[in-house]
């Protein structure tokens, strides 16, 4: 694991709670409503900062409204990150409990949102060149609308239309964009779904990657090229076996 955003370690004089009592308030995700693409997140009623303050003198409810916060976007992005639903699901608790457990060296030099995304990415990625290989699950099984498949595949088509046959290949095409994402480098993966899923900047996507602004912009250059060369070997496999039917 890379070294948490933030530098030298900073102490407290408010007592932590031990990270066992954060397993009441850190769930699994179980990712059963729409998570939408291309958008922030929304600006909290109460300021992450003043959570942070309160977990740090022993709220743990406190800590748990920021895990409901960022829970969903953080699960997303391990998902399209390790391509599989249960491994994507402990990493997101495995994320906040690491987050709890270092919140000392959080010093607020980016958003909590970016720093617990920076835990998650690393852990996933970390996951991903790890794992042997698995079966994959279908990345919109748990997204019935399509609609993270949606933003990318938009890149690949012209727009959408009423015609019930354009309908049906828009569909076969998020199928195809998904599927071919999971067949990149994870470093490419990664930067598509921050930037192309999660809609983050050059400069929040350099922070949870701990990468300069212009490697980035490089990265994601290569990365959406070999989607596209992915994608389009997907569909000349499809071309090819309806030719197969038809003869």
């Amino acid at each position: 694991m890379e070294a948490a955003a933030g530098g030298q370690v900073e102490t407290s004089d408010h007592p932590t709670p031990d990270s066992e009592g954060t397993r009441a308030v850190i769930r699994r995700p179980k990712m059963t409503g729409r998570v939408e693409a291309d958008e922030s997140p929304r600006p909290p009623p109460v300021e992450d900062v003043e959570l942070i303050e309160k977990v740090r003198r022993g709220d743990i409810e406190a800590y748990g409204e920021l895990v409901r916060r960022y829970q969903d976007r953080v699960f997303n992005a391990c998902w399209r990150i390790c391509g599989h639903l249960e491994d994507a699901r402990d990493l997101t608790q495995d994320a906040f409990l690491r987050a709890f457990e270092r919140l000392a060296d959080f010093r607020g030099e980016s958003r909590f949102y970016t720093w617990v995304f920076r835990i998650a990415v690393n852990l996933a990625l970390s996951h991903r060149r790890q794992a042997q290989r698995r079966p994959w699950v279908s990345l919109d099984g748990a997204n019935p609308d399509g609609s993270q498949a949606r933003s990318l595949a938009r890149r690949s088509a012209d727009g959408s239309t009423d015609d019930p046959r354009d309908r049906v290949e828009e569909a076969e095409l998020q199928g195809r964009v998904a599927h071919a994402l999971l067949t990149l480098d994870p470093d490419h993966r990664a930067v598509i779904v921050l930037r192309d899923i999660e809609g983050m900047d050059y400069r929040t996507i350099a922070a949870v990657l701990d990468i300069p602004p212009g490697t980035v912009k490089s990265r994601l250059f290569r990365a959406r090229s070999a989607l596209a060369d992915a994608v389009g070997k997907g569909e000349d496999r499809v071309a090819r076996d309806r030719g197969n039917e038809g003869t």
